[in-house]
């Protein structure tokens, strides 16, 4: 019997605050010293009050905005108990019945170019639990320790409907997500630091059937590509199970990526076994409408806008505008440089086009520019390139007053000192020779030094061009216009 994957997401985002959740303690992620930011507050101490922190209310609101979603008028934090060592309280300050945001969707595109669209269930708004460190003590014992730093920092859960397909799919969904979470600012969610956590609920059902199957959890997952391979050896696993005629058992696993596979963890709990009840200390919360209104405001452009704009209005192909996508600065200087463009495009008249110039500045900052970012790990806001003069650089490449080669010396020499191409260029004399009265001495030389490749070129071997230019190239110092070059040697050799 063929069965179908049935998968839905929960994913954990700590927000990106001052404070923390319920008391005023910093919310550090980079603090390296261990139980530095505790307070009475979140460590549950008896006579303590908790007090919800405006701003990561706003921010869940905000995603849930983005999201399409309803944000009812009425909210409740209730308290979800259960017993873990890093769970200071013994209890965890969570929503459950009235959470800040329900329904809504994302929609993305797949590796295929096929459209898909996941419904969220619900968004909300909890704390986070502190961190347990594992090792081995001088004697040789086992030890355990605690970091309760972490405890209490404002954290975001989003949950899906079933209607993830495939192991692809729910990847995808958590990258447009986090990419989402990132442009609306509410968090850095990078997965490697813990800001972001993944786990999935995986079932299998006969393929056209409508109940679902048995559910199971799969934990631990701190990136999108385990989040792929974590949910394909479960659906594997699954089917094994079902062909041997054996029951798949509902369960939480985790996920061992040094080994590829998941691994039993406990028994799968339910809601009744956490006994939740409203938070006595915390009164439900009534969100006013003006409030609501005046945090809609904040909505800028989002990615999936964004990507449509930059497809239509610059006609870019779509691997460029995913690299765009993927970086908002990058992309918000690439426009600026557009801008500065658009005086010279227009003044040039029919002797431009104007998506050809916009696909060269395009490209040098995709591939040049950002090699050089990634060498010096240098943020867009710092560079030393303004947009002016990076406009004025694409502008004397694509009016061939520069070549190729020189323009690589001059981006790289801006890059590192700043200043105007222009003045660089006149410096180091690297203005391109496009005057075939000046190169024809030089092609005559090298053609005269080459008789072989000549040769071959003369047998219908027309790749062979290709050394000739370069041996032009070389011997002009990288200022020949190549374009020029082949019309003289194809001309020399008829």
């Amino acid at each position: 019997m063929e069965h179908e994957p049935v998968i839905g997401i929960e994913v954990h985002t700590e927000l990106k605050t001052r404070t923390k959740m319920f008391c005023d303690c910093l919310n550090d992620p980079d603090e390296k010293h261990p139980n530095v930011n505790i307070c009475p507050i979140c460590l549950g101490h008896p006579g303590t009050l908790p007090v919800p922190n405006k701003e990561a209310v706003e921010k869940v609101i905000l995603v849930g905005m983005a999201l399409h979603a309803e944000i009812p008028a009425y909210s409740q934090f209730d308290r979800k108990n259960y017993f873990y060592p890093d769970l200071p309280k013994g209890y965890q300050i969570s929503q459950y019945e009235h959470p800040l945001v329900k329904g809504g969707y994302l929609e993305f595109k797949l590796a295929d170019g096929s459209e898909r669209h996941i419904r969220v269930t619900r968004v909300h708004l909890e704390e986070d639990t502190g961190r347990l460190a594992h090792g081995t003590s001088d004697m040789g014992h086992g030890t355990s320790t605690v970091d309760f730093n972490r405890a209490g920092i404002p954290l975001m859960e989003l949950v899906t409907e079933p209607d993830i397909r495939s192991a692809e799919e729910a990847r995808s969904f958590g990258e447009e997500l986090q990419l989402l979470i990132r442009y609306l600012g509410v968090s850095d969610a990078d997965m490697e630091k813990g800001e972001m956590r993944v786990e999935a609920n995986v079932s299998l059902r006969p393929r056209g059937a409508k109940e679902f199957g048995t559910k199971v959890e799969v934990k631990n997952i701190n990136s999108f590509k385990f989040v792929e391979k974590a949910i394909a050896y479960e659906v594997k696993r699954q089917a094994d199970v079902l062909a041997s005629g054996k029951k798949v058992v509902q369960e939480t696993r985790g996920w061992d990526e040094s080994r590829g596979q998941t691994f039993s963890q406990r028994l799968k709990e339910g809601a009744t076994d956490y006994r939740y009840f409203p938070e006595p200390d915390i009164p439900p919360l009534v969100l006013d409408q003006a409030w609501l209104g005046s945090i809609g405001a904040r909505l800028t452009e989002l990615p999936g806008a964004k990507r449509k704009r930059f497809t239509d209005e610059y006609k870019l192909d779509e691997k460029t505008v995913e690299l765009f996508i993927g970086d908002a600065d990058l992309a918000e200087y690439f426009e600026q440089v557009v801008s500065e463009m658009t005086e010279w495009i227009q003044s040039m008249g029919d002797r431009v086009e104007r998506d050809k110039a916009i696909k060269l500045a395009a490209n040098y900052l995709t591939v040049d520019f950002q090699k050089m970012r990634k060498e010096t790990a240098a943020p867009v806001s710092e560079t030393l390139i303004t947009p002016e003069n990076f406009a004025e650089l694409m502008a004397m490449i694509y009016e061939d007053k520069i070549s190729s080669a020189a323009a690589k010396q001059v981006l790289d020499h801006m890059f590192r000192t700043g200043g105007d191409p222009s003045e660089i260029i006149r410096e180091k004399n690297l203005s391109q020779e496009s005057s075939p009265e000046s190169l024809q001495s030089i092609v005559a030389e090298v053609l005269a030094s080459h008789e072989d490749i000549v040769a071959e070129y003369k047998k219908g071997k027309t790749n062979a061009i290709q050394a000739l230019i370069g041996a032009a190239m070389k011997a002009s110092r990288g200022k020949a216009n190549p374009a020029v070059l082949r019309t003289l040697i194809e001309k020399s050799i008829q």
